[in-house]
């Protein structure tokens, strides 16, 4: 009862459709839930994702959960995730993916997951990570430990918004370093971020983590534009 007054009074809005919550529904609306739109990379390899890095790093996994379409529902979630303070969503997304994962067989290809730092002084303004949210769901489905302190951000970049593919990448270069290598080489590393467009961010991980010796690499983004 007291929830349903309080949803009177402060409707909870789904983040996807941004449409007004049930009782029984959490973040987003069971409708957009299962009209997500999946890339389903992780049952049959999508060339068009595994292409923004083809010639450049070696990957064994190339992932993405969701495809990102400009003014659609990902959108709205990853706004409200990015500057809503919404964490939650990311935990969830994670959850589901990681569930999608462990079904078909990939607890056993990661061993250690390892989301995409902030600089120091974005992460004082924002207050948290939305990779951090994202990490830690994918690790409580697929009972792989992750770590936000391995992989670190060097240098505060300029924001890559309206930047072309190239200039993303000369945006990126060097921008990340490892704080603690010991023992990367052995693991199985799985690299994960929120969006990916050109892939210039998750490449200057991935370079970053071979400069320590790491060879088992993989990435897993929320979403992707395709």
């Amino acid at each position: 009862m007291l929830h349903a007054f309080l949803d009177l009074i402060f409707p909870r809005i789904c983040a996807g459709c941004e449409q007004p919550l049930e009782l029984n529904e959490n973040q987003i609306c069971t409708d957009c839930r299962f009209e997500l739109p999946k890339t389903n990379s992780h049952i049959l390899p999508d060339q068009q994702l595994v292409n923004k890095f083809a010639g450049r790093v070696k990957l064994k996994h190339t992932l993405s959960y969701l495809k990102f379409i400009k003014g659609g529902k990902v959108q709205n979630m990853m706004h409200a995730l990015k500057y809503k303070g919404n964490q939650e969503i990311g935990d969830m997304l994670g959850q589901w993916y990681g569930a999608d994962l462990r079904e078909n067989g990939f607890s056993a290809d990661f061993d250690l997951i390892l989301p995409v730092p902030l600089h120091k002084n974005r992460l004082l303004i924002r207050g948290y990570n939305q990779s951090d949210s994202f990490a830690k769901g994918l690790s409580e489905s697929l009972g792989v430990e992750w770590k936000s302190d391995i992989l670190k951000r060097g240098i505060e970049t300029e924001t890559q918004i309206k930047k072309s593919r190239i200039e993303r990448y000369q945006n990126m270069q060097e921008v990340f370093f490892v704080d603690k290598p010991e023992g990367l080489s052995e693991r199985k590393i799985v690299i994960v971020d929120d969006t990916l467009t050109t892939g210039a961010t998750l490449e200057s991980c991935v370079m970053a983590l071979n400069d320590v010796g790491a060879k088992d690499i993989s990435i897993i983004a929320i979403a992707t534009a395709l």
